[in-house]
């Protein structure tokens, strides 16, 4: 797959008075995993939500797969564009499989009817995500990790062709972070999906993404391969710490190891 999944031009926004991101310009090629670093309040959700169309831009455009952003129908946007958030609360005790379901809702007819294929898709989703052992449980009483592989399962049932992802592994343990990576990859694999995934996990983010884009005070401060991007000199930059890096020994991507806050002395 080729061409490009998501463009940013010249796109600014801010929360009131308050700039949170200054003349982002941005292309995600498609078929590609692609890691949004940075630190805290540096826009890296922002940018999730403007992609997915839960906030306007203030300045510049916003393209999917060619066409402008703010011109598509709510359905056509949902056919191209899946997010998973960091949380999901929802207001109803729903089920899995029900929330699972409702990633097929912008391929529904007039009347919101489901076809044997929704239904088919939807089960497929949650077999490939490993969560259809507990279709009929409530999605309330899951764990975490579990929670996480069902919005994963809902997105996949949904079929969008650019999948985003806001810190998905913020509130999981080690095992569980590396699961949902593996998933990621495992689809990214089987289904040439675009992946944007915010991460504050360097090293996991180095390990499973094609590309990294680094954020700093609302723009764009490095983009590339994970070997171009995480340099000391820029993570000295971003994030005012000191560290060495290193290469994985069993995928040979660079691997960070922090050293201390820059001017510490240690």
């Amino acid at each position: 797959m080729s061409g490009t999944a998501l463009a940013f031009e010249g796109v600014a926004f801010a929360y009131g008075r308050t700039p949170v991101l200054e003349g982002i310009d941005l292309a995600v090629p498609a078929g590609s995993i692609t890691g949004l670093l940075g630190p805290n309040g540096t826009g890296k959700t922002t940018l999730v939500r403007l992609a997915s169309a839960a906030l306007r831009p203030k300045a510049g455009r916003i393209s999917v797969f060619g066409d402008d952003l703010a011109s598509l129908p709510t359905r056509e946007r949902a056919r191209r564009v899946a997010v998973v958030p960091q949380e999901t609360h929802p207001v109803f005790d729903f089920s899995v499989e029900e929330i699972v379901r409702m990633g097929r809702a912008p391929h529904l007819g007039l009347f919101g009817i489901e076809s044997p294929s929704d239904r088919r898709l939807a089960g497929e989703a949650m077999e490939r995500c490993e969560v259809g052992h507990v279709a009929s449980r409530s999605f309330r009483a899951l764990s975490g990790g579990e929670r996480q592989r069902v919005m994963l399962a809902r997105a996949l049932a949904q079929q969008a062709r650019l999948l985003l992802l806001d810190e998905p592994t913020a509130f999981l343990d080690l095992k569980h972070r590396l699961a949902v990576y593996a998933l990621l990859a495992l689809l990214h694999r089987d289904t040439g999906l675009t992946v944007v995934v915010v991460s504050h996990d360097i090293n996991l983010a180095a390990r499973h993404c094609d590309r990294l884009v680094m954020l700093r005070c609302g723009s764009v401060f490095a983009d590339g391969t994970p070997a171009e991007v995480l340099r000391p000199e820029t993570i000295r930059s971003v994030y005012d710490v000191e560290v060495e890096i290193r290469s994985d020994p069993s995928s040979g991507r660079p691997f960070v190891i922090p050293l201390a806050p820059v001017g510490s002395g240690a």
